[in-house]
């Protein structure tokens, strides 16, 4: 093997004499890092796949992604190079690496550079000697002259090659318009954006706009007003027309500067190119943008190839526009059944798989379904087994962590999702699990990185809305998700959970209007169910039960929709026998719940309820002294505890409760149309 010397900044590096030097002293890093470093510097500018490079050193034998992660850090280290601005190793997101700088390949044993000259390298001659006065005094003016020429031709140049002052290479994709005639087919265009603006988002040196609402074009008149809006220099806009086997889509860049077109173009293609056209356009805006970037079109490729069968693709498609439209469950389980119809298609599809893990951590958490929740174990895992290195995979694994309780993993997964385009849910993900250990400092600071992140997202308004709810801001909550649904006008679920914070205010007015608004829009079990809870403050027990009915038959896993079917059931004197069947469910499914999440206060609060419903007064008193037994009693807490007492015939202790309830902001409204209380004549004035 020829002895080589690699020389770039202040480092040089001897393969053969395994020797790292900087600024002429020696850097200890181990083999396998030096060897990463040496394939890197073999071929500058390459971006390596992570997977080549693990080949190349590991032979890819029992070793993750992390372990090339760990190892291009100690590099970095060593380097003295920065992650945040490379000189050295640039990261390509979702890819793997590439090193940027300059590299010079001379033998071993070639003298370094010779120092740049600080004196002249000739002798300074004297001048010669001077003309008579007269000439002197006409050669200075006509120096002067000339310094003065050259100044103003200095000056004009400067002034044309100034800097202008222009925003660096940024862009916003804007959801694509659907122009198939079946009006279902908007998930497909929406879809195709996102994928997009994900692949955008991890080219190096462009800075993308998270996804952008629909509703934020409004009172923009241009592609001017709309740069200014959302603070990019550039915008994508397009249309797809999907018509049996032919795909077309056609794809227009604005500079926002001056609102003039960059360029428009128009694809026609077979369905079964879309992934080529997709990274064809990609492709066009980066090179329209940044210009050439070596390996960059292979790069976005791979990103926007996620599998190569086209009918899985439309399916997890599909199964994403289900999983962004609302909080729940029943919501989720379509998603889930749309992710497994992908996989069916092809079983290696971990993105799809990832789904599937979200979505059932999110019935778990909604529905309180420890099916769910096993399932979600099970679907991460696979999901990891696939692909550890997709950010997908980490976000849904933070999920499963979070829920688990197991604060510490999941904030390490959560910070290790690389894609940009990620970055909110993952903010979101660290914030939820701060809330969760009471430190509400750091977990604001979560949700105001979210929103940064991505500030037209109604996921992240919900999300820090639910928040407030559980630290018993109703007011803040309902401030949040109001965001919401002007963010997204068209989700039910939305719409539903913000009903149930209007009921909870005590403002049946406003409920009743979101509520039917949600019903309308996509009949939930959630809203259906808190319809029903409206019926039921008005005295329309019957009315009520028939809504939890409907409500149990769409989502039967919720003990809450029995529970409510069980108060209704024994407000109705011709129904009155059949409440405790629906209380027993209510209970069973309350304790496999508590099975896997034993530190869920408020559903231990409600599990004491349905036990003093069904009669069993020494555990529904167990139970009362489990759920305040941890620090300060929350008034859904109180509320619940009065309820049990009530139904216990204990007047005393439900009164004590009433009082922390009302201290804690529960509206009368809750209080004065419990049956339970009326009977022991625990009215306001008590």
């Amino acid at each position: 093997m020829e002895a080589w010397i690699y020389r770039f900044g202040d480092v040089e590096v001897e393969p053969t004499a395994h020797r790292l030097a900087r600024r002429g002293s020696d850097v200890a890093i181990e083999p396998k890092a030096y060897a990463v470093l040496v394939a890197l510097l073999d071929q500058p500018g390459k971006a390596f796949e992570r997977d080549e490079l693990l080949d190349r050193v590991w032979g890819h034998r029992h070793v993750t992604p992390g372990v090339l992660n760990r190892v291009v850090a100690q590099l970095r280290k060593a380097l003295g190079d920065d992650a945040e601005h490379p000189r050295y190793i640039q990261t390509l997101h979702s890819l793997g690496y590439r090193f940027i700088a300059e590299v010079q390949r001379v033998p071993a044993g070639a003298p370094a550079p010779a120092p740049i000259a600080t004196t002249p390298a000739e002798p300074v001659h004297p001048l010669p000697p001077s003309r008579p006065a007269r000439d002197a005094r006409r050669r200075r003016v006509g120096y002067a002259l000339v310094a003065a020429l050259f100044a103003t031709a200095v000056i004009g140049v400067a002034w044309w090659q100034r800097p202008v002052d222009r925003p660096a290479p940024s862009v916003a994709v804007l959801p694509f318009t659907s122009l198939s005639d079946d009006a279902k087919d908007a998930y497909f265009a929406e879809g195709l954006a996102e994928e997009m603006r994900s692949a955008l988002a991890g080219v190096y040196g462009l800075k993308v706009a998270a996804s952008v609402a629909a509703t934020v074009r409004d009172g923009a008149s241009d592609a001017r007003a709309l740069g200014r809006k959302l603070g990019v220099a550039s915008i994508l806009e397009g249309s797809v027309r999907r018509q049996g086997t032919r795909l077309r889509i056609s794809a227009r860049l604005s500079d926002t500067s001056n609102g003039f077109t960059l360029w428009s173009r128009t694809y026609d293609r077979e369905l079964a190119d879309v992934f080529e056209t997709q990274s064809r356009i990609a492709d066009d805006v980066v090179q329209s943008l940044l210009g050439v970037i070596p390996g960059e079109r292979e790069a976005l490729a791979k990103r926007l190839t996620p599998t190569r069968n086209v009918a899985a693709f439309d399916d997890y498609l599909q199964g994403l526009h289900v999983l962004r439209e609302a909080n729940a469950s029943g919501v989720a389980d379509r998603a889930i059944g749309l992710f497994d119809a992908a996989l069916q298609k092809d079983s290696g599809f971990a993105r799809a798989q990832a789904g599937i893990c979200q979505a059932q951590i999110r019935t778990f958490e909604n529905a309180h379904s420890v099916d769910a929740y096993d399932n979600a174990r099970i679907a991460c895992q696979r999901a990891l087994t696939m692909d550890a290195s997709l950010s997908e995979v980490a976000l849904a694994l933070g999920d499963l962590y979070r829920v688990q309780g197991e604060a510490d993993k999941a904030l390490a997964t959560y910070r290790s999702v690389a894609s940009p385009a990620l970055r909110a849910q993952a903010e979101v993900g660290q914030a939820k699990v701060y809330a969760s250990r009471h430190e509400r400092d750091l977990a604001a600071e979560h949700f105001r990185a979210a929103v940064a992140a991505s500030p037209h997202d109604a996921f992240v308004r919900s999300e820090i809305g639910y928040q407030h709810y559980l630290d018993g801001e109703v007011a803040a909550a309902i401030a949040s998700f109001r965001e919401a649904v002007a963010l997204k006008p068209d989700d039910a679920g939305l719409w539903g959970t913000l009903g149930a914070l209007c009921m909870e205010a005590g403002d049946n007015v406003e409920a009743a209007r979101a509520l039917q608004r949600s019903v309308d829009l996509e009949p939930t079990y959630e809203s259906l169910s808190n319809l029903g809870l409206i019926k039921y403050q008005s005295g329309e027990y019957a009315a009520a039960a028939a809504l939890h009915r409907k409500a149990a038959g769409i989502n039967p896993l919720d003990y809450m929709v029995w529970a409510n079917l069980g108060m209704a059931l024994r407000a109705d004197p011709a129904a009155t026998a059949s409440a405790d069947a629906a209380y027993r469910e209510a209970a069973v499914r309350a304790e496999r719940y508590l099975e896997a999440k034993p530190d869920d206060l408020r559903a231990v609060a409600s599990l004491a309820l349905y036990k003093a419903e069904l009669g069993d007064a020494s555990k529904a008193r167990e139970l009362v002294a489990r759920a305040e037994s941890k620090g300060p009693v929350s008034g859904e807490i109180a509320l619940l505890d009065a309820k049990t007492f009530a139904a216990l015939g204990d007047a005393d202790e439900a009164r004590r409760r009433l009082g922390i309830a009302r201290e804690k902001g529960i509206p009368e409204s809750l209080i004065s149309s419990d049956l339970r209380f009326r009977r022991l004549g625990l009215r306001a004035t008590n």
